[in-house]
């Protein structure tokens, strides 16, 4: 993947990313997550992980969620699917899902409120909507066997018997590109490779035939060839499957071979928005350009270094006054940034920024 950020840099996009700028065809997003609130209470106080996010994800489309670590990405996906850890939990806010009922009928959910434990969460959670987690070594059973744990998650969520399941899941395995996955069925996951066991929990993901996967730092711990590759397959079954996509990471050249749209988080909120390639040629606030000067130029001279973001992102439960970013930002405004927080604002077509340097924040 070392050749994407050189494409960012030269103003070269992925296929996939220009593909998704080809037009933006009006229709009504799969999910729409509005002022989303999920707050970790703890002893030492409240950690505002979320902070009134607001996303929308197109049918068929990719939605790229970027940011530094702790601002809010993995909690908002976890939201999505009402599996926060405790002591977190969803305490303000909507995520509206558009779901299509058995007799074509759309139904609009407000999965916020529908307990976790319900029979229609359970049955969108893993079933309509899938998730591929960072670590999938930990995310399998290490008692049971892969194709045990594939076989029970389609019987879950599919009409199917135990054979049916089981030819479905080994498909799945062959399609994912495991070799020999009828022997592979019947191995317990410390059997597999890192890049092998990313391709089960792939498997796992989209056997239940969902309408959105939500992926979560995918390529977490491998090794570039092997995050090519799975990059790579998740593109070619998205084709395939004609289902939207949330994907998480912190790596801009990844976000600009895989995403239509994207966010950028910052401190539990969305502080811009845009089309993929609008971003990268045009980004509006202080924090994104920030992240985008931070990417590797083949215009570079020989052992400079790269830019990195002012300071360190503080700790939710000592979120600053004003606008989130103020302390970093170099654009900071005495009296207007560290007073109020600012909100998205239109900066273009399709193109939101929070910040205080245009009319609207």
């Amino acid at each position: 993947m070392q050749h994407v950020a050189t494409d960012v840099a030269s103003g070269k996009l992925g296929q996939h990313a220009a593909r998704g700028l080809a037009g933006d065809e009006a229709s009504t997003p799969l999910l729409q997550i509005k002022d989303l609130q999920t707050y970790f209470f703890t002893r030492e106080g409240i950690v505002k992980a979320v902070d009134g996010a607001n996303l929308e994800v197109q049918p068929g489309k990719t939605l790229g969620i970027v940011g530094e670590s702790g601002c809010g990405k993995s909690i908002t996906a976890k939201s999505i699917l009402q599996i926060v850890d405790k002591p977190g939990r969803v305490v303000g806010g909507q995520i509206l899902y558009n779901r299509r009922e058995g007799t074509g009928q759309a139904r609009t959910i407000d999965l916020v409120a529908l307990p976790p434990d319900s029979a229609e969460m359970r049955s969108i959670r893993g079933g309509e909507i899938s998730m591929i987690f960072q670590e999938p070594m930990t995310s399998f059973s290490p008692v049971h066997t892969v194709g045990n744990q594939l076989v029970e998650a389609i019987r879950l969520h599919r009409n199917v018997d135990k054979r049916e399941a089981t030819e479905i899941a080994s498909e799945w395995l062959r399609r994912v590109g495991i070799p020999n996955p009828a022997q592979r069925m019947g191995e317990f996951p410390y059997r597999l490779s890192g890049g092998q066991c990313q391709r089960a929990m792939i498997a796992m993901a989209l056997a239940t035939d969902p309408k959105m996967l939500i992926a979560d730092e995918p390529t977490t711990a491998l090794d570039v060839t092997t995050q090519a590759q799975i990059l790579n397959l998740l593109q070619s079954l998205q084709r395939e499957q004609g289902m939207a996509m949330i994907f998480i990471t912190h790596a801009l050249g990844v976000i600009a071979e895989m995403a239509d749209e994207v966010a950028v988080m910052y401190l539990g909120r969305v502080v811009e928005r845009a089309p993929v390639k609008e971003l990268f040629t045009n980004p509006k606030h202080p924090y994104t350009q920030a992240l985008m000067t931070s990417i590797p130029s083949i215009d570079a001279l020989p052992r400079e270094r790269l830019p990195s973001v002012k300071g360190s992102i503080p700790h939710p439960q000592n979120k600053p006054t004003g606008c989130p970013f103020h302390p970093r930002c170099p654009a900071f405004m005495p009296g207007v940034c560290d007073q109020k927080e600012p909100q998205l604002a239109v900066v273009g077509a399709n193109h939101q920024a929070s910040c205080f340097l245009y009319p609207g924040a």
